[in-house]
């Protein structure tokens, strides 16, 4: 089957722009002492966030209480690792997360659920 009119159609939604930074261990040169480092992977990357209300109780007895599912769509060819910083643009505004797990591949797009950023581990 070709995808390409499902992936162009897909991409049409991207409105959103993300930066993608990861926190990496590095090596001085010159002293051999390591260090961490955050660096840019991807910028400026055009993608799309999605939002959604999921009813959660952890008890029977307990009141419903919504939290809020986050995902983020982007090209399938795109590698993004587990726990990487995602900074995403919208309309003025930018949302920090980070990405949660493996993501859900697809021949046309990716989904990966976020999560807020809480800083590195």
């Amino acid at each position: 089957m070709n995808y390409s009119r499902v992936k162009k159609t897909i991409e049409a939604t991207y409105t959103d722009r993300c930066t993608v930074t990861e926190h990496r261990k590095v090596i001085d040169k010159e002293t051999k002492l390591a260090a961490w480092e955050d660096m840019e992977i991807l910028k400026n990357q055009p993608c799309r966030l999605s939002f959604q209300a999921v009813k959660s109780t952890q008890d029977e007895g307990a009141a419903e209480k919504m939290v809020q599912s986050v995902k983020l769509f982007l090209p399938s060819g795109i590698i993004i690792k587990e726990g990487s910083k995602i900074t995403v643009s919208r309309e003025g505004r930018e949302f920090v997360y980070a990405s949660s797990g493996v993501p859900a591949l697809y021949p046309t797009h990716q989904e990966i659920m976020l999560e807020l950023f809480k800083g590195w581990a």
